[in-house]
């Protein structure tokens, strides 16, 4: 899978020739989308190694930081320019995303092998509530917004602000929970494994066994970084001229495209641990990085927002908002009983075929 992913490479200097010559918007769209992919699996190998170095809580909190850093950079290009509509789509998309398209593979597959797989039913189901704390707190921006239309002396941006607030130092509350207090909840599937990797907020962490140096680590995630920066602001240039000629509207190409751009090396984790049997690892990649976009990205690009001028809100659309309800309801129904087979995984890609199809259907 690494080195599948290692041949995309050859995309990065291929979507810099293409910009450099002003080629066609769905060229340029295509060659950076698709160099993003391989730089977000280096970026995480990197992270992987350097918070093995560091110790649990510090490689716990790299781990959660840059978990999501591909969509955040990605997202934060888009904000720079404006593009509202099309970072509020991604954050959709990476919720909706991990909930159904990444844990709905993972069951899928692993459950192809092992007829009844078992995981922590309380990590599963509190990762469960804390999307649905989510959830309420994208929707209320939106109910908010309909009930004060026309009035004056709204205060609809403080209230996205606030909200933000509130997620992000509930954010920094779950990983002391999945740091500290809890970290057995996490980390003990994985030990009765063996050799299977740790997991910090979600994220599995290399063992160390062929690890790289500290300095290694460090020039590989500051390369990647910066590469993942420049490809994302030639996709964010090129996506509405890009979209608007396949026919495809912004919040369609935010919470499809862009999510599975941002996400695919880390769908591939998923997928693989669920199908060596270890669903406790595939949960909590999906649900784990779910809760990232939601608790950490969105209220931090609220925050940088106030940078770039204009900033914004947490209003989503209602489409949106029952995208990431029903998701969030369909998750809590499979997590309660601490156990999946392959027809779960067949209804979450099912939920998410029905989404991506409405989102498609949306006129331009």
């Amino acid at each position: 899978m690494k080195n599948l992913l290692n041949l995309l490479l050859i995309f990065v200097p291929a979507a810099i020739v293409l910009e450099w010559m002003h080629a066609s918007p769905i060229a340029v769209f295509i060659a950076s989308s698709l160099a993003i992919i391989p730089l977000a699996s280096w970026m995480g190998r990197a992270t992987e190694q350097l918070a093995e170095k560091m110790g649990e809580g510090i490689g716990g909190l790299l781990n959660a930081t840059f978990g999501n850093a591909a969509e955040l950079i990605i997202a934060l290009m888009a904000l720079r320019r404006g593009l509202f509509e099309v970072v509020k789509a991604s954050i959709t998309g990476s919720i909706i995303g991990n909930i159904l398209l990444v844990l709905g593979l993972s069951i899928l597959l692993g459950g192809a092998k092992f007829p009844r797989q078992v995981f922590n039913r309380t990590a599963a189901s509190l990762g469960a509530t804390l999307l649905a704390l989510s959830a309420v707190a994208l929707l209320m921006p939106a109910v908010f917004h309909l009930l004060v239309a026309g009035k004056a002396n709204v205060r609809e941006q403080d209230l996205s602000l606030e909200i933000a607030i509130v997620l992000f130092i509930t954010y920094v509350l779950s990983l002391v929970f999945t740091l500290r207090t809890h970290s057995h909840l996490y980390t003990g599937a994985a030990e009765a494994h063996g050799n299977e990797p740790a997991v910090d907020n979600g994220h599995p962490v290399d063992n160390g066994n062929n690890g790289w140096s500290r300095s290694r680590s460090v020039v590989v995630l500051l390369i990647a970084t910066a590469f993942i920066a420049l490809m994302s602001e030639f996709l964010v240039g090129a996506v509405e001229e890009a979209s608007h000629a396949m026919g495809l509207t912004d919040i369609f190409v935010g919470v499809i495209v862009v999510a599975i751009i941002g996400n695919a090396a880390e769908h591939s984790t998923a997928i693989i641990v669920a199908m060596k049997n270890k669903m406790d690892l595939a949960l909590n990649i999906a649900i784990g990085s779910s809760l990232q976009i939601a608790l950490f990205v969105a209220p931090v690009l609220v925050f940088a927002s106030y940078l770039f001028g204009p900033p914004m809100n947490l209003i989503f659309t209602t489409l949106e908002v029952v995208a990431i309800a029903g998701s969030v309801g369909i998750l809590t129904l499979i997590a309660q009983d601490g156990e999946s087979n392959w027809m779960e995984g067949v209804l979450l890609l099912a939920l998410y075929a029905i989404l991506g199809i409405t989102f498609y259907f949306l006129p331009v």
